[in-house]
């Protein structure tokens, strides 16, 4: 086999095991409450997302480079599995995992590519840069959108409160300010709704 069968060989292993991302199920609902979403059509929101509020983020960002860090940034739930974000037993040891499972999905790739798409990934989770920071909003505030559309979705299930709901939020004021106003008013909506608990 040549190099290049070889490198598409890698590629193609890869395009085949993220598959697996669509099997894994978040706790969020989808807005028309029917069913819970997975974990690749949360990535594809996003993605569709980050190029369509790019305008609303707290500095200048690569739209592509965001699109492309939101699709990879659940890869690592195919072996480390979602958790819930309010879920504190759940999170026990979740950086770990995902780092194990970084390493292994990531590594199906040729070389350069999955260094870059790990790169990525811990730039995502670093959150540091303008493009992680909006990526993060976005990420924190799709699941928001899906629970106020969906009758309080996990919110409702789980018995969260307001200030769960805006602690978990506040990467938004920072990584997309434009979208702050929307946080505040869709919480005391749920609120006003019974979706989410007042705080004790």
């Amino acid at each position: 086999m040549s190099t290049d069968d070889d490198r598409l060989a890698r590629q193609l292993r890869f395009v085949v095991e993220i598959d697996r991302l669509k099997t894994v199920l978040r706790q969020t609902l989808l807005t028309d409450a029917s069913r819970q979403e997975n974990s690749a059509e949360h990535s594809w929101h996003l993605a569709l997302m980050a190029a369509l509020l790019a305008e609303h983020a707290g500095a200048p960002v690569d739209v592509a480079r965001t699109m492309t860090m939101v699709l990879v940034h659940d890869l690592v739930e195919i072996d480390a599995g979602d958790a819930f974000c309010y879920d504190a037993a759940a999170n026990v040891g979740r950086e770990e995992r995902e780092r194990r499972a970084a390493e292994r999905v990531f590594g199906l790739l040729p070389a350069e590519q999955a260094a870059g798409l790990r790169a990525l990934w811990e730039e995502f989770e670093a959150g540091e840069t303008a493009d992680a920071r909006f990526a993060v909003a976005l990420d924190r505030f799709q699941p928001l959108l899906q629970n106020i559309h969906s009758g309080g979705g996990s919110w409702r299930a789980h018995g969260i409160a307001r200030g769960q709901v805006l602690r978990r939020m506040d990467p938004i004021r920072l990584g997309a300010p434009g979208l702050w106003p929307q946080v505040l008013a869709i919480v005391e909506q749920a609120v006003a709704a019974g979706h989410l608990r007042e705080d004790p």
